[in-house]
């Protein structure tokens, strides 16, 4: 089914996440590219990558119930749905750019508010087509 290719996307975009926190904390877990003062460069953005990854469980969730419902179900999926599903995972790697290399908390919640509203459509879709 063509939802994979967004879901897969988004686990990819958690993968890179992951690979880019571990560089994050190499200077300190490994002593690898630590200042001269001992302190670690990407100080400022650990933190921010590592909340960001803890988002990327919270409501993604909703989102992957979603996928797999429509795809257990076997039916034809809407074209609507699958639009919905690229709208939540290009949301989600917006929200990380802005979460990890901005303080802008308001475009932050913005850009949230879309990834909010697809997961939610896709839902409220779901339940319209199967009541």
């Amino acid at each position: 089914t063509t939802l994979l290719t967004p879901v897969f996307f988004h686990i990819v975009w958690c993968a890179l996440l992951y690979a880019l926190l571990t560089i994050a904390r190499a200077p300190v877990v490994w002593g690898v590219g630590q200042r001269k003062d001992g302190s670690n460069p990407f100080g400022n953005i650990q933190s921010k990558i590592s909340a960001n990854l803890s988002n990327q469980f919270e409501w993604p969730l909703f989102f992957y119930i979603a996928i797999v419902l429509l795809i257990a179900m076997d039916e034809p999926i809407d074209s609507v749905q699958i639009y919905l599903a690229w709208v939540f995972v290009i949301g989600r790697v917006l929200h990380s750019i802005v979460q990890i290399f901005t303080d802008n908390i308001r475009l932050r919640g913005m850009v949230f508010t879309v990834n909010f509203v697809a997961v939610l459509a896709m839902w409220v879709l779901l339940v319209i087509e199967h009541i």
